[in-house]
């Protein structure tokens, strides 16, 4: 097996693991928040912590979907100058995005990571016995995961093939 092979196995593992993640995750959420509203509305009830529970898991699906977006860098950009200029220029220009979007996200994946560790030293608790600190702790990962995707996209702007490319 050769490197390239056995690299493009262990992306489509890692992938088809977050996309397992994310739709658990959001079953999960959609799950809990039926239920919650059954409860409340047949029985005068419902789950304690369900509310808080719900709340981290919009963070964690919303971390995890930019986290999948990345991938290709499928993010939200506004491309009204790449639309009018050669291809070199787009390519420089999406060189300097895809690098300012892996220096940004690195930035907040280790000041993240930084505010996860004040959390832990805190020992507070979220709900239901869960520690603060384990539902923030996917904001460094995301982050640190979508810098490194944008960091490779920045090179492989400037690589060929994919820099003389033509214009999708």
């Amino acid at each position: 097996m050769t490197f390239t092979r056995g690299a493009k196995r262990i992306i489509r593992w890692l992938r088809a693991i977050e996309d397992t993640i994310l739709v658990t995750l959001l079953m999960s959420m959609l799950l809990l928040a039926i239920t919650q509203i059954g409860l409340r509305n047949f029985y005068d009830s419902g789950i304690i912590w369900g509310d808080a529970l719900l709340r981290v898991l919009v963070l964690w699906v919303g971390l995890i979907g930019a986290m999948v977006a990345s991938r290709k860098g499928d993010h939200i950009n506004i491309d009204l100058i790449t639309r009018f200029v050669n291809v070199r220029l787009k390519t420089v220009i999406g060189f300097i995005s895809s690098f300012a979007t892996g220096i940004i996200t690195g930035l907040l994946a280790y000041y993240s990571y930084r505010f996860v560790m004040l959390e832990y030293d805190d020992g507070l608790v979220a709900f239901a016995g869960v520690p603060n600190w384990i539902c923030e702790i996917i904001l460094p990962i995301s982050f640190g995961v979508i810098a490194l995707r944008y960091l490779a996209l920045s090179y492989l702007a400037l690589t060929p093939p994919f820099s003389e490319r033509a214009p999708d």
